[in-house]
């Protein structure tokens, strides 16, 4: 059974699973289904539709699934999906999704969240990533797997921002972010390769080479984008384990809709 603290406000409607945890003052909304194991802290208020996975640890004063702000939604039933062992720290607060995408706002597992982070609606967040103090994710952003977004970063709306890559403080993200990119600034710049988490990831010598390659075709050679990706793909063979990494990188410049960071 779940363990709900007496002065917290459950919904009938609400689905708690066995091991769940409520705390002091909560409330949990019709809607709401949370998975085996997860933790809610204290004046957490969580509306539905919203479903949130195994393992996750929410500290207190979220805000989880409340409608999207956007001036066009109204009152369609979106989404919030939250995966399993996310941790998301103090004041958070993840808005569901709009008709205008997919309905649904998506993060991932094994999450690391800091306090007072917003993920708008529609935002696709993946697994493994690192979000910092006050970093703000605008509607519609996709963040991949293993991303750190440093802290009091802002990422506009519809930008992208690829795997492995790591953004410094304040950052300003206007355009989309390629994989493997350690980038900062106002005006955003890419400044190399995230080679310490790609290395801490299990990278070898050889793809972590490769990606300093990559990143100079696109950076660092004066070549066109058309001429940098062609260069790019050329490299498809060259390193043991490394194809992957390539295709990566040229499938995020083709599905790019607000042109890359340069």
């Amino acid at each position: 059974m779940a363990d709900v603290h007496a002065t917290a406000i459950v919904d009938p409607a609400a689905e708690l699973a066995a091991g769940v945890r409520i705390g002091p003052y909560a409330v949990i909304g019709a809607g709401v289904v949370v998975g085996e194991g997860t933790s809610i802290g204290a004046h957490c208020v969580i509306d539905g539709p919203t479903r949130i996975g195994r393992d996750n640890r929410i500290y207190p004063h979220a805000a989880l699934g409340a409608a999207p702000q956007d001036m066009k939604y109204g009152g369609e039933p979106t989404e919030l999906h939250i995966g399993d062992r996310n941790t998301i720290r103090e004041f958070c607060t993840f808005n569901r999704g709009t008709a205008q995408d997919v309905g649904i706002t998506r993060v991932g597992d094994d999450n690391w969240v800091m306090a007072y982070v917003h993920i708008a609606h529609d935002a696709q967040v993946g697994s493994r990533t690192v979000l910092a103090n006050n970093a703000t994710l605008a509607g519609h952003v996709h963040v991949g797997d293993w991303a750190i977004i440093g802290g009091l970063t802002g990422v506009h709306q519809f930008c992208k921002v690829g795997a492995h890559v790591i953004t410094g403080f304040q950052s300003h993200v206007a355009q989309d972010v390629p994989p493997y990119m350690t980038v900062a600034g106002n005006p955003l710049a890419v400044h190399g390769i995230n080679a310490e988490g790609l290395r801490r990831r299990g990278f070898s010598r050889e793809r972590i080479a490769l990606a300093r390659q990559m990143h100079r075709l696109l950076y660092r050679e004066g070549l066109t984008l058309d001429a940098a990706r062609e260069r790019i793909a050329a490299l498809l063979g060259s390193v043991e384990g490394g194809d992957a990494d390539i295709r990566a990188l040229l499938d995020f410049l083709a599905a790019s809709t607000r042109g890359i960071v340069r």
